[in-house]
């Protein structure tokens, strides 16, 4: 009998979370912080040392950093008389204001009165981020809003009930994390869809299938199938089913066809929703998108990129960009682009893109190239150059003209008149999931961003496997040793222990160094619930084959 104790979180406690080292240059890949204290060496004064030498000099103390919070706090000042701009983030599409740091859009009212009180008024907003997006992006960093529980809910289902455009339902594209199997969301899409959602067909993709490695020949096929059979568990069968596809929004790897896909299946009769659960990848998707040949070949230089994250439910609001009208002329000079790609090997590469490859290839087992075939010719710049401006006497100083503002790029009333847009949805959050109560160095640690290699572990009847703090497995009875293989990010650890002494590791290690996460110490776990056991009766079926798959919540799947 196998005696599964997942690991139940309670709110967070706001003291400095220990940040780890991880080892191999796997903190330069995974974007983590890296905190080294090397101790000051001075070397004595030998004996032999001449007379008369001039002394050491001591060093000044170093000065300590100011601790930084789990959370960060609004920084700037808000001003509430200020009404909203009615202008859109372009990272999170929430609406950008000033009024309230705590409420999506925030931007501080001195950069607001800056960007908005130009000769281009509210417009002079477009293109900018809010300050929760720059600290995401730029720092790392999270700023906690006040956000209802089901306000991602209703975005997405408030988008959805839209009348019909161009007579025709919009087509779903939903992508779910092959990790997260089952999805938890996946059976509540039928509830949230509805007899009023006018959908007209959907289009599940599997992500993050290149964080996985090749167990057995065939995997991919067999991970599908996976894939189709949590749709058919989900109710999504027959008609609006379109197809199911296996894709890396990371690596690029199956988007190439599942552009293809898109194109020959629903060519441009309708929008298109990006759907998922929160982390699934779907702002990551949408930049992949945003770069293919899916788009209108000047929406890049127009169309900002989603910000991208580990912190869940990143996407406020909605993102689009416009679809292009995928003609036969178009489909033809793309099928001759993607040919000719087939038959490049690795040498005929620039050094540039044998860079970047090279760089996926340590991101994950697969990878793949997106290119554009559709690109729009920049004409090169005009540089002024006055003389007159430049020279100046000795007794002069010198004169510095002004910087003329470059002008946004817009569409033009043409191009989106009758356009069809791919529309980049706010994540939907999972219920009882452990990344939605993790600080943000917790999740670094706990979401896998590089291919995921495979622990085994031999266990005994008698013995204990921890998964951080998380969550543990107890082995209390059976006839032979048991394999149990732990499928997690390679960042968090795994300790094993005795059935004896499994209660007393715990009570010592639980938020501290060997178990990791949760971070904190005691203050923490006094508000880190009990585990709760669960019991698990497996019988085995053979050596080549896993008896079960036991899931922990978002962090790991042990088999």
């Amino acid at each position: 009998m196998h005696r599964l104790a997942p690991a139940l979180l309670a709110r967070l406690a706001r003291g400095r979370p220990w940040a780890p080292v991880p080892r191999r240059g796997a903190a330069a890949a995974s974007g983590e912080e890296e905190l080294f204290v090397f101790p000051e060496y001075e070397p004595e004064l030998s004996d032999a040392a001449a007379p008369g030498a001039a002394p050491r000099r001591e060093r000044p103390p170093r000065r300590e950093r100011p601790p930084v919070a789990a959370a960060a706090a609004a920084a700037g000042r808000p001003d509430p008389s200020v009404p909203p701009s009615g202008v859109s983030c372009s990272g999170c599409g929430a609406e950008l204001q000033c009024r309230d740091g705590a409420v999506p859009g925030f931007v501080p009212a001195e950069k607001y009165r800056s960007l908005s009180e130009g000769p281009a008024g509210a417009a002079g907003l477009r293109g900018a981020v809010c300050q929760r997006c720059w600290l995401l992006a730029h720092h790392g960093r999270v700023l906690r809003l006040q956000l209802p529980p089901e306000q991602h809910r209703r975005v997405v289902s408030a988008a959805l009930r839209r009348p019909p455009r161009h007579g025709r339902g919009p087509l779903l594209l939903y992508l779910l994390d092959v990790l997260e199997l089952p999805d938890p969301v996946l059976p509540q899409l039928s509830g949230l869809l509805g007899p009023d959602v006018p959908v007209a067909g959907l289009l599940v993709a599997g992500n993050k299938v290149d964080l996985l490695p090749a167990d057995s020949p065939g995997h991919l096929g067999r991970l599908r199938r996976w894939v189709a059979a949590a749709c058919a568990g989900a109710g999504l069968r027959g008609a609006p089913l379109v197809d199911v596809r296996l894709v890396s929004a990371k690596t690029g790897y199956g988007l190439e066809g599942l552009v293809s896909r898109l194109q020959r299946s629903w060519r441009c009769a309708g929008d298109v929703y990006l759907l998922g659960a929160t982390n699934s990848g779907k702002s990551t998707l949408f930049n992949a998108l945003l770069r293919s040949d899916y788009c209108k070949s000047r929406a890049p230089d127009i169309v900002d990129r989603a910000t991208v994250s580990h912190w869940p439910g990143t996407t406020l609001n909605l993102l689009k960009f416009p679809i292009i009208n995928p003609t036969c002329d178009r489909i033809f000079r793309r099928q001759e682009r993607l040919r000719q790609e087939a038959t490049k090997t690795e040498d005929q590469l620039s050094s540039e893109e044998k860079k970047y490859l090279n760089h996926l290839k340590k991101q994950g087992y697969l990878v793949g190239r997106v290119g554009r075939t559709f690109q729009q010719q920049k004409s090169s710049p005009v540089v002024d150059f006055d003389p007159d401006m430049l020279s100046y006497s000795i007794d002069e100083d010198p004169r510095h003209s002004p910087k003329k503002c470059e002008e946004r790029e817009e569409f033009t009333y043409n191009e989106v008149k009758d356009a069809r847009w791919c529309f980049d949805t706010p994540g939907i959050v999972k219920e009882n999931c452990v990344l939605n109560l993790l600080t943000e160095k917790e999740v670094k640690l706990v979401l896998p961003t590089q291919a995921i290699v495979p622990r085994t572990f031999i266990l005994k009847p008698g013995m204990v496997l921890f998964l951080a703090a998380l969550g543990r497995v107890d082995y209390l009875e059976g006839e032979k040793p048991a394999w149990f293989s732990v499928v997690a990010s390679n960042l968090l650890p795994v300790h094993i222990s005795i059935l004896s002494k499994a209660d007393a590791t715990y009570e010592k290690h639980a938020g501290q160094e060997l178990l990791k996460v949760p971070m904190g110490g005691e203050e923490r776990m006094k508000e880190f619930p009990p585990l709760v056991p669960q019991d698990i009766t497996l019988k085995g079926i053979g050596t080549t084959e896993a008896v079960a798959d036991i899931k922990l919540s978002s962090a790991a799947c042990e088999v």
